[in-house]
């Protein structure tokens, strides 16, 4: 028995050609391009949308992070690039797993999950320098967060604001503006198709990655 469990893996093959498993992964197992596609076909909501598409996690990272951004600029600071770099991958392990649980279902799949949510994230915050989280800083994230998904409930899932609420139990109000939109135009909380969400994404990778050096 002790045998079959050191033998067990669960690969999965890259766009790239690498390969990760994702029981043992490793920060080399995949490249930009992987992650961002990855997020651009991991879907919010359990895939349910008011829209003709479903809000990928790739479209809600980038909101997050705007949002965390305007709240810093409107206490008159600035959010340090690698702080919007923590911002955008917060979720990166999804993009690696394709698979957003819904936060009422995760108590339910158990601590083996959890584990393997939590090697999964510490090879990403290893491959791209990011640090720990302090908790002022987890705390502004989970409000930047939480704002993401009050709005996405409304705007994109469907829900009343009232529902948000005292259904979804998420405190916060959702905004009304789209962050994205005032930045890249289009339809304001329009969900984007999987190659313009990974290519948007990728060139914010990018541009963090390099400010963040």
């Amino acid at each position: 028995m002790g045998r079959e469990q050191h033998e067990q893996r669960a690969w999965v093959r890259m766009p790239s050609g690498r390969r990760l498993d994702l029981l043992d992964p490793t920060p080399f197992d995949w490249d930009d391009s992987d992650l961002a596609l990855g997020l651009a076909r991991t879907y919010r909501w359990g895939g349910h949308s008011a829209w003709p598409l479903p809000l990928s996690v790739a479209q809600h990272s980038l909101t997050v992070m705007h949002v965390r951004a305007a709240a810093c600029t409107a206490m008159g600071l600035t959010l340090p690039p690698v702080s919007a770099l923590r911002e955008l991958l917060h979720d990166a392990e999804e993009g690696l797993l394709g698979f957003d649980c819904i936060s009422p279902l995760k108590p339910f799949l158990g601590d083996a999950f959890k584990t393997l949510s939590q090697k999964l994230e510490a090879a990403v915050f290893l491959r791209y320098g990011l640090p720990g989280w302090t908790p002022k800083e987890h705390a502004a994230h989970k409000l930047a967060d939480r704002l993401a998904a009050a709005s996405e409930a409304v705007h994109i899932a469907g829900w009343s604001a009232k529902e948000v609420q005292q259904t979804l139990k998420i405190a916060v109000p959702p905004l009304h503006d789209d962050p994205l939109q005032a930045i890249y135009g289009g339809i304001a909380w329009e969900p984007w198709p999987p190659a313009l969400a990974a290519e948007r994404f990728l060139a914010e990778l990018d541009r963090l990655k390099a400010n963040s050096d």
